[in-house]
């Protein structure tokens, strides 16, 4: 029998990854791996295989729920669900009417994340080295892309499934990022906030079959080149910091479904430049304030993290 405190504590970084997860930039894969339940979540979905779906068909629900690890699983997304239902539209308006003080925030988060993800490294080489700063350019060159104008096809809702998975178990992968650039970002949080089922039921799908390949392939890596991977997926989280810099200047808007005017392509400014192109104040600082606000919480959970081990 665990103790509930180990159910509230894996609750919450569900949670926490949820709440991420809606934000473009921020990667819920980053959450699981510095509040240290990222190895333990690749492990449990790896197991849903077809021994598991075996187990199933023969009504053994014991020993399926057992091989799986239900009760881990089922507790971080419960968290998960329950974060990205309650706070996308949330977020829309925070990022509508507060973008500034948002992407600070997150800003601190990552950037305190990191030199956090780098500690867990136990061995130095050139090679981690070299996969440290391959990560931050390879991060970096992709915020710098525009959004692609794909169809608006129900097929492009289970593609955006995919990736989006993909950026819930890549620490420094944004899954969010993935969908504002594949221009599907806004449709996504519209089926959220609207409860569409049928783009929801097919982003699901798509996001499920990812989280079960990507969990294959991620579980492989770690367990071959650790250092490695870590080293390449800090460097996906410092080049990710060009994404989520609080002053942003708009080049190109285009109109949704909706008739809303969406950005696709910005760049990142100077608050000294971003009152001149825009005539806004640039609230220094408010963002000051609000990255030091991410940094403490990041700090925080890392502390939390460590004294309360999830036994799950």
């Amino acid at each position: 029998m665990k103790k509930p405190l180990d159910y509230i504590l894996l609750y919450v970084k569900g949670l926490s990854m949820g709440a991420v997860d809606v934000i473009p930039g921020i990667s819920g894969g980053s959450v699981a791996f510095i509040t240290g339940i990222y190895q333990d979540l690749l492990r449990s979905i790896r197991a849903i295989d077809r021994e598991a779906f075996q187990l199933l068909l023969k009504f053994r629900l014991a020993d399926f729920w057992k091989k799986i690890h239900g009760n881990f699983l089922t507790t971080v997304f419960a968290g998960i669900f329950t974060s990205i239902f309650l706070l996308a539209p949330t977020m829309a308006y925070l990022l509508r009417h507060y973008h500034i003080q948002l992407w600070s925030f997150f800003f601190g988060v990552i950037l305190m994340a990191a030199p956090l993800a780098l500690r867990k490294i136990t061995k130095w080489s050139m090679g981690t080295v070299f996969s440290f700063l391959l990560g931050i350019v390879i991060m970096y060159a992709l915020t710098r892309l525009n959004s692609l104008q794909l169809p608006a096809a129900l097929w492009m809702i289970f593609v955006a499934g995919i990736l989006c998975s993909g950026g819930m178990l890549i620490p420094g992968v944004s899954g969010a990022f993935l969908l504002v650039l594949i221009n599907r970002y806004q449709a996504v949080i519209n089926a959220v906030s609207k409860f569409n089922g049928i783009v929801l039921i097919t982003f699901l799908l798509g996001g499920a079959i990812g989280l079960m390949g990507f969990s294959r392939i991620l579980t492989w890596v770690m367990n071959r080149y650790y250092n490695t991977a870590v080293a390449l997926m800090t460097g996906f989280m410092l080049g990710s910091l060009n994404k989520v810099w609080p002053w942003r200047q708009v080049l190109r808007y285009v109109t949704n479904g909706s008739g809303e005017q969406v950005p696709v392509a910005e760049k990142s400014v100077l608050p000294w430049d971003y009152v001149t192109i825009t005539g806004k104040d640039p609230l220094v600082l408010q963002a000051i304030l609000m990255v030091a606000l991410g940094v403490f919480i990041v700090v925080l959970v890392e502390r939390i993290t460590a004294r309360f081990k999830t036994n799950i």
